[in-house]
């Protein structure tokens, strides 16, 4: 099997020794338990599927995802099938007898993993005696209200069951590796460890609950981060039972991990536990054969967007949309945590600036954060129309024109061009101009808002005055629902939207990875990010300059609000100052930044996770080398030579440059050798076989 070559026990390639040779390692399995595990919750879900593929070609047959089973979900992303192993079969059909529905098939992602699902519902009538048994162990009681909790205990019970049922099976043999994420599964950690079964457990915290509440507060959060009484604000909150069992899985488990050194510092003060594994998240890299591909599709879902402009701002087009910018900012509706607020107040004081300078840039700006709605606005749909009507009238006129040509130059004939649009012609032409009169603003959102009054987005619009009025540069569209390609507003996928747009805005200030700004570098789009989110940290670990390739990270840590503001400002006011060929030039670098990015150099810290758990559940079985912590050095982005087209660096003093300027520039930019350069950068994909030596260190010392 593949992990019986991958993991040849009697040295695991330096990294992990087995001590037992009578150890069947094609026995070892490995389980990861999720709530979004086929049920798409949040970022957890695309960390899961994204991974699955890379831990699947480790793993081969004997990887296995738990999660809860969804009817609606389950339908259209599982094939249902019978399970290979016997010990799983045997397991799964002990709790069938006593009235559990359990499920087993393939996920249909890439890499196909099998997955067990279990029906929470029909094991609803245990919950009683499961609360009674949870308090027994940890003394953490589950209020009757609180549907989600008491979901994550039934949850939870059932997983510990299966773990128990299927390692009495091995007698006693370190076969199983159970990895849990998050408190909502956290519950089946604590009840397999009070019941010692012989698993080797890993925790991973995403983002700590109380972490997330005291952000979304407005709470100066990091620069109190030793001052906070937890059990308080917990409590405060409600939040105290979720809490705590969040706190007991981190210190019950064998292995402790999460996401980003942000979040690992935010952990040791809310959980009061370092990780023992720092695990930044990835995502599957396609590269295309072409190599200027995703620049191709950028023109050509850029048009798409264009033409919902053309109808959302109808009577007022009075702007040139190929000198027109494209900003979003998207995710879910947390005002303050995803910096939502200070992206608005950036878009005012770049709004004055452009208008200030006279420059002919325009910056439309979405934000893409569903909120509630009860339908479409009609002056949006309005709009659409209109612009098709236009387009319907145009080419009837086009047609009629090109026929009249035709017959003419046929006959040898120059036609008389005053002759050969008729009175007809000329009228159905004044009908269209007039239809496209109006006599309001462009909307600033295209849904009906339930709760307009109260909604943050639209009253900070309000307070600082964009309006999508004519002497506006910076004009703004809120989009409270996610992007379809059936949408008859804005038919295009998420995917398809991003790779249209010129630059994501993600000024967040609690974002414990970040996926949106990685999926933008991964389809080679620059975006702003914060040294408060994971995904920023990492790039100004692992980049040189992260601005020369479209990075722009804007410092909320060390700096006041109204300083940060004023950076985004400069990032957002430089990034409009880019001619095409240089924001060409930034989106090659920022494609190239995908290397990092991917699980196949980011899956090492989940395999040394799960040999550091290894080690330390059967010290008498396996052993770590000293030096297995994976390292990083090399694995970085110098500076490029040329030094634009970075903002910070090639700013001018004023919109109105040369163009000769530009292309002096531009003379040093190599495109082909600067790429070699930083494919040099970074390792072969990792293997078992080609770890990285270094110092030797201790368990929880090293960082991403």
């Amino acid at each position: 099997m593949p992990l019986a070559r991958s993991l040849s026990m009697t040295s695991l390639n330096g990294l992990l020794q087995c001590e037992d040779e009578d150890l069947p390692v094609e026995d070892l399995l490995l389980f990861e338990i999720s709530w979004e595990v086929t049920n798409k919750v949040g970022g957890i879900y695309t960390v899961i599927q994204t991974k699955a593929k890379t831990t699947a070609d480790e793993w081969g047959e004997n990887y296995f995802l738990i999660g809860p089973y969804f009817e609606q979900n389950v339908k259209t992303q599982v094939e249902f099938s019978e399970p290979p192993n016997p010990a799983v079969k045997k397991a799964m059909d002990t709790m069938k007898s006593q009235g559990c529905q359990v499920f087993f098939g393939r996920w249909l992602i890439e890499g196909s993993p099998y997955v067990l699902l279990f029906d929470i519902g029909s094991a609803a009538w245990n919950l009683d005696k499961w609360k009674g048994e949870f308090w027994e162990v940890s003394n953490i009681g589950i209020p009757f209200h609180d549907r989600e909790a008491n979901d994550a205990v039934i949850f939870g019970s059932l997983t510990a069951w299966f773990l128990k049922e299927l390692s009495c099976q091995f007698d006693d043999k370190p076969n199983i590796i159970a990895h849990f994420h998050e408190w909502q599964a956290g519950v089946g950690l604590i009840l397999s460890r009070s019941q010692k079964l012989p698993v080797a457990t890993i925790f991973t915290t995403h983002a700590t609950l109380l972490g997330r509440y005291l952000c979304a507060a407005s709470i100066d959060f990091y620069n109190n981060l030793d001052q906070f009484d937890i059990d308080k604000e917990a409590g405060e909150r409600q939040i105290y039972h979720r809490y705590c069992m969040e706190r007991a899985s981190v210190h019950c488990a064998h292995v402790f991990t999460t996401v980003s050194q942000i979040t690992a510092t935010e952990a040791e003060h809310m959980l009061k536990k370092s990780p023992d594994v720092v695990t930044p998240n990835g995502l599957n890299i396609k590269k295309f054969s072409a190599m200027h591909e995703f620049q191709n599709l950028h023109s050509m879902y850029k048009a798409r967007i264009q033409e919902f402009i053309r109808g959302h701002f109808y009577g007022h087009l009075d702007f040139d949309l190929d000198r027109t910018l494209f900003f979003f900012i998207a995710g879910r509706y947390e005002f303050s945590n995803k910096g939502a607020d200070m992206f608005l107040e950036a878009l005012s004081r770049l709004n004055f600036l452009l208008r200030v300078h006279k420059a002919d840039v325009t910056v439309i700006v979405f934000f893409i954060m569903p909120a509630k709605t009860n339908n479409f606005n009609v002056e949006t749909l309005k709009g659409q129309a209109v612009r098709k009507q236009l387009w319907d009238t145009a080419q009837s006129v086009k047609e009629k024109f090109g026929r009249k040509l035709y017959n003419a130059l046929l006959k040898g004939e120059i036609p008389d061009l005053n002759k050969i649009l008729d009175r007809d012609d000329i009228s159905i032409m004044k009908r269209a101009i007039f239809s496209t009169q109006r006599h309001s603003l462009p909307p600033v959102t295209t849904h009906n808002m339930i709760d307009d009054s109260n909604d943050p987005i639209l009253n900070t619009i309000r307070r600082i005055g964009l309006f999508n009025n004519r002497t506006d540069r910076v004009k703004v569209i809120l989009h409270p629902e996610f992007l379809s390609s059936t949408s008859p507003l804005l038919p295009l996928d998420y995917e398809e939207f991003v790779r249209g747009c010129h630059l994501g805005v993600f000024p967040s200030y609690y974002e414990p990875w970040g996926y949106t700004p990685a999926e933008c570098t991964v389809m080679g789009i620059p975006s702003v990010t914060t040294n408060l989110s994971g995904f920023g940290c990492f790039m100004q670990e692992h980049v040189a300059d992260p601005e020369a390739y479209g990075i722009y990270i804007v410092d909320r840590r060390f700096r006041s609000p109204d300083e940060s503001c004023n950076q985004l400002t400069q990032f957002l006011y430089g990034f409009c100052q880019q001619n095409r060929r240089q924001r060409i030039i930034q989106r090659n670098r920022t494609e190239r930044l995908s290397d990092l990015l991917d699980w196949k150099y980011l899956g090492r810290y989940y395999m040394h996770a799960r040999h550091l758990a290894l080690s330390r559940t059967f010290p008498d079985k396996f052993e770590m080398e000293p030096s297995a912590p994976p390292k990083t050095e090399g694995f970085r982005f110098p500076r490029p030579s040329s030094v634009p087209p970075s903002p910070s660096v090639s700013q001018h003093s004023s919109p109105h440059h040369s163009e000769a300027e530009d292309e002096d520039e531009d003379e040093r930019y190599d495109e082909d050798e600067e790429a070699e350069r930083d494919r040099q950068n970074i390792k072969s994909p990792f293997s078992l076989g080609a770890l990285p030596q270094g110092k030797k260190k201790q368990h929880g010392e090293y960082r991403n």
